[in-house]
């Protein structure tokens, strides 16, 4: 049952093979800035820029790069009020636990989803336009899902840190 359950959330194994130095510098890099040209990133990395591209392809094709993203304003988007959402659910059958996924990913004010272990079963992270918003997203939506049991909600006051990039420092 657990496994299946993985599968479903979709966890993937860790790499086994070992970024040298220069992969970790290019990942670095275009984690800050994903519009780098090849160009640009070769002469940071001191490479050529064939192998340099040769390298990203290879990240690329390897798993490591799964994407490539421009970050959006979410005051100039008018979704000012981001929260933080612990539910539990009224059980944790592996039905139901697909079942919540789903439900999840359909949603668009829920940017992240995590199942965990601990006091709840999961923790969400969803940006609505200001708390009226909110609450109708609280009552009209999530609330509205059977499988809810109980919800406690954080609102942000003061966004601190918020990083995309994954630190390659301590890996």
């Amino acid at each position: 049952m657990f496994f299946t359950i993985l599968q479903d959330i979709n966890l993937s194994m860790p790499r086994t093979r070992i970024l040298d130095r220069t992969d970790r510098k290019i990942l670095e890099l275009l984690q800050r800035d994903g519009r780098l040209s090849n160009v640009e990133l070769a002469k940071r990395i001191n490479l050529s820029p064939t192998p340099c591209l040769d390298r990203v392809r290879r990240l690329e094709r390897d798993g490591y790069i799964t994407g490539y993203v421009a970050l959006a304003d979410p005051v100039k988007l008018n979704a000012n009020t981001l929260a933080f959402i612990q539910v539990l659910l009224t059980n944790t059958s592996t039905s139901n636990l697909r079942e919540f996924n789903r439900e999840m990913k359909a949603l668009p004010e829920v940017e992240a989803c995590h199942m965990v272990a601990g006091g709840f079963d999961y923790l969400l992270k969803i940006r609505c336009a200001d708390m009226r918003h909110y609450q109708r997203f609280l009552g009209e939506k999530l609330a509205m899902i059977p499988l809810v049991a109980q919800t406690h909600t954080y609102v942000v006051i003061e966004e601190v840190k918020s990083e995309t990039a994954i630190s390659l420092d301590k890996l």
